[in-house]
């Protein structure tokens, strides 16, 4: 339970923190803290990856003035 806290705290502040001028770079940082986030709770890391790109980078083109 302590680690799934821990890995979703990671996983927030990765992706809030590293967004990215290019789409590029909001992909690469996504699929890095989706990634670190699934091998912190033992999931698939291709998926984890996948899902962060794909997140990271729908969030940073919809809220630019977050990043």
């Amino acid at each position: 339970m302590r680690k799934s806290i821990l890995a979703a705290l990671l996983a927030a502040t990765a992706a809030l923190a590293a967004c990215g001028d290019t789409a590029g770079e909001q992909a690469l940082f996504g699929a890095g803290a989706g990634a670190a986030g699934a091998a912190l709770l033992n999931g698939n890391l291709v998926t984890g990856a996948a899902v962060g790109a794909a997140g990271n980078l729908l969030y940073c083109q919809q809220k630019r003035s977050n990043c």
